[in-house]
């Protein structure tokens, strides 16, 4: 048992149910439109934490290698088959409380639609930074509670708790909403410098996506984007922030080189098997079958 708890997509058919039959077409194309704005045009290492089934890696056209990382083995193997074993992917199951990556190694990183999952969402953030290198780029997605939907159901007596207080709400079992300004200060005090703010899914109503395309939907609603420098009213949000300081490490070729053991921090592994990665100091041994690194759980 993981502390604090973790949101286990294993044998979910999430990709098919949500994505590919849950008429999220619209929700998936301002995505694409906001991610293109953000992304860097070019990177070596790019970590995509909550990846899930590979739906948004593709866009990652910029960088010569993408990590993903999922709790679920299950959506990892669904990214294999979507997205292939060329060597240009690795497939990592962590628990994003303790993440496996040596300091520094990574120069971008996202987060879309994994955050608001976290039951301690400071903890999540703060392993994402120590990965990063400084002047790393990092786009952020995050579910936002004072969006105006719930500004009027709370208006109106439909909604009890208050989009305008600073504490994340758990509208579901592992399921939060956060206040902008309660996200940007925790960007703010772990040293990432916030340099863009777009609001997404200005449009997420039922009878508009009926009506609509969802292809004009989405270019709609990148015009209206940019006006998250200004209000975010938006029920998702997207931050653009580069990290400040830390450590700049090398990016190794091998994959293998990226990993420090999550139980007690050391690194290099050993990595003389084929099936698993061993920390010289405590002695845990750590999975890789199938094209997966396993970091959840140690190997008995």
């Amino acid at each position: 048992m993981t502390q604090p708890p973790v949101c286990d997509y294993e044998g979910s058919d999430y990709q098919s149910s949500f994505w590919d039959r849950g008429d999220r077409a619209y929700e998936d194309g301002v995505e694409a439109v906001a991610l293109k704005r953000l992304l860097p045009k070019a990177g070596r290492l790019m970590l995509e934490l909550g990846a899930g089934t590979g739906r948004n890696t593709p866009r990652y056209v910029g960088f010569e290698r993408v990590v993903l990382v999922d709790y679920s083995r299950t959506q990892l193997q669904q990214a294999q088959a979507r997205l292939g074993n060329s060597g240009r992917y690795v497939f990592v199951a962590a628990d994003i409380y303790r993440l496996p990556f040596v300091d520094g190694v990574f120069d971008a990183a996202t987060m879309i639609r994994t955050l608001h999952h976290m039951a301690d969402a400071p903890k999540a953030l703060s392993q994402i930074k120590q990965a990063l290198q400084p002047g790393a780029t990092f786009i952020l997605e995050f579910a936002n509670k004072r969006n105006l939907k719930s500004i009027l159901r709370y208006w109106t007596g439909r909604q009890t708790w208050s989009p305008f207080t600073p504490e994340p709400v758990e509208f579901a079992a592992l399921n939060f909403d956060f206040h902008p300004q309660t996200v940007f200060g925790w960007l703010d005090e772990l040293g990432f410098k916030r340099e863009r703010i777009l609001t997404v899914s200005h449009f997420r109503m039922e009878f508009l996506k009926r009506t609509l395309p969802a292809s004009l939907l989405a270019r709609m609603d990148g015009f209206f984007q940019p006006t998250g420098a200004w209000f975010q009213l938006t029920p998702s949000v997207f931050v653009k922030a580069t990290a400040v300081g830390g450590t700049k490490r090398e990016i190794p070729a091998d994959p293998r080189l990226f990993f420090k053991c999550p139980a007690c921090g050391y690194s290099p592994l050993d990595n003389t098997r084929d099936d698993q990665l061993t920390c010289p100091s405590c002695g845990k041994k750590w999975g890789f079958k199938d094209g997966i690194y396993d970091f959840r759980e140690a190997i008995e």
